[in-house]
């Protein structure tokens, strides 16, 4: 099974960031490339649509606000993976003050290398934290 990660911290409040992000249909409002979330089956399902015109479909698998962390699974996607885990997750930083964001998954690669599946994901994962920490930083400054 092969996995990626990507992590940051901030100097923010881990529940300021969960509102942001908490939500599992949230991500159109900080991940770029996300242009729109949609739910089925009860809010356990999103379908979401990428400025490429790709739709994925993943399932929440668990979701507990008080840990501020919630995981998935990918049911359809133009990712050339199987068996997809991932668990995105706010908690406090180690250096006492602000948050660390983590965003991990385990996944099976198809028809692509271990490595390149490593590397797609976790740069999807790297640029989406990025996007994140650019957002919080305009806050910041203000």
């Amino acid at each position: 099974m092969a996995s990626a990660k990507a992590t940051l911290d901030l100097p923010v409040s881990p529940d300021e960031i969960w509102q942001l992000i908490g939500g599992f249909g949230s991500l159109p409002d900080w991940l770029p490339g996300v242009s729109q979330s949609e739910f089925t089956d009860g809010g356990r399902v999103r379908h979401l649509h990428d400025t490429a015109g790709h739709t994925f479909v993943e399932r929440l698998e668990a979701y507990d606000r008080a840990a501020r962390r919630y995981s998935y699974s990918i049911l359809e996607s133009a990712l050339s993976v199987n068996n997809y885990s991932a668990t995105l997750a706010v908690t406090p930083a180690n250096s006492g003050g602000g948050s660390h964001i983590e965003w991990a998954c385990t996944f099976t690669p198809v028809a692509i290398s271990r490595e390149e599946a490593e590397n797609i994901l976790s740069g999807i994962f790297s640029e989406g934290l990025k996007a994140l920490a650019a957002r919080f930083a305009a806050t910041m400054r203000a």
